[in-house]
């Protein structure tokens, strides 16, 4: 089996949990970004500022949510929320709530922040919006 092959079997046996990680690390390892791809699939180094050649002045149109605290006896609760908006399985869902604070959703609208934000809210959750 070459190395390459034996990679992907590793890759087929992750969690989507741990794929999202691995793609995040790769994204700050090597200094790329894995949402600005090309059409033909290839991904784009960003520029030395990572701005990826907007303006400075530009509004801010993409957010992300952190998943910043879970009281202990909202936690079924607000795992609940979780899944229904990320579509993960039980277990991911649970570990990514176990391991607050985290990024539950990046570069989503402002509406679908605040929507997001107010759901977890309500079950209990302390979010953030950056």
């Amino acid at each position: 089996m070459t190395k390459i092959n034996s990679i992907l079997e590793e890759l087929k046996s992750l969690t989507l949990l741990e794929a999202a990680e691995l793609v995040k690390g790769i994204e700050e390892t090597f200094d790329v970004d894995a949402s600005s791809s090309t059409p033909s699939g290839m991904v784009v180094m960003q520029d030395a500022g990572g701005s990826m050649g907007s303006n400075e002045s530009d509004e801010k149109t993409e957010f992300d949510l952190l998943l910043e605290e879970v009281p202990a006896p909202k936690k079924i609760a607000i795992l609940k929320v979780v899944r229904s908006l990320t579509g993960l399985g039980l277990k991911e869902a649970k570990d990514l709530v176990e391991s607050a604070p985290k990024v539950l959703k990046e570069s989503i609208s402002k509406e679908d922040a605040e929507d997001m934000k107010s759901k977890l809210e309500e079950a209990g959750a302390k979010v953030a919006i950056k």
